[in-house]
């Protein structure tokens, strides 16, 4: 049981870091809680965590298949490298320029549910993002190819997005307008977590594939 809690305290506690950047998602879980009530926003996180997690779910478990089509899981290897570096630049330029984010959103029509899952689902950054992490975590042993590992690992990811969004949601206005002066700090700290973890995973794949490494991992859990 311990071996779970462990698990699920990575997943929630990656996700819970990963909500705090000022991005569209979380701006507009202050928008929609202020405009229409705290309700609302945590209906609106509902839905982009159902999203994020059924995303996560079906990644984790289509491992196994991109692994034996080696050339689509190296490119998916080389390009969530690739976007690991480009968010890290990204991070340092909006740093350098102190370019903080706008809290000014349209008004949002849908119902709070449906516009958490939309801005999930069309959210390009889930897949490389999890897939990196669980990498790393099936690196060091924490995480392995056992469907109810993964099931606490997305438990935990599902609870830190939404402890992220009502960081957001009860915090309102003031919370961001908090984050938005010292957002060039937090773009340096993002910067240079991105930009080690992106240098660590390509000396990975330059003396031990990913797709390897998960062969290794699925051999020792044959009926997976």
């Amino acid at each position: 049981m311990i071996k779970f809690l462990k698990i699920f305290g990575w997943g929630l506690t990656i996700s819970f870091l990963g909500s705090l950047p000022l991005g569209t998602m979380n701006v507009a879980a202050t928008h929609i809680a202020i405009q229409q009530g705290v309700n609302a926003g945590l209906i609106y996180a509902s839905g982009s965590m159902m999203i994020e997690i059924i995303v996560v779910r079906f990644t984790l478990v289509g491992i196994k298949w991109l692994i034996s089509r080696n050339k689509i899981f190296r490119l998916l290897e080389l390009s969530t490298i690739a976007l690991l570096f480009a968010l890290a630049v990204a991070s340092f330029i909006a740093a350098y320029k102190m370019a903080g984010f706008s809290n000014s959103l349209p008004i949002l029509s849908f119902h709070p549910f449906w516009t958490g899952a939309i801005l999930s689902a069309t959210n390009p950054l889930h897949i490389p993002f999890w897939l990196g992490w669980s990498t790393v975590l099936f690196d060091k042993g924490i995480l392995k190819p056992v469907p109810v590992q993964y099931n606490f690992f997305v438990l935990g990811i599902g609870t830190g997005t939404m402890l992220g969004f009502m960081v957001f949601i009860f915090g309102g206005n003031y919370f961001v307008s908090q984050i938005a002066q010292h957002q060039n700090i937090l773009n340096w700290i993002i910067g240079i977590v991105l930009l080690a973890t992106g240098i660590i995973q390509a000396k990975k794949i330059i003396s031990v594939p990913a797709s390897v490494r998960y062969k290794k991992i699925l051999l020792e859990h044959p009926n997976y």
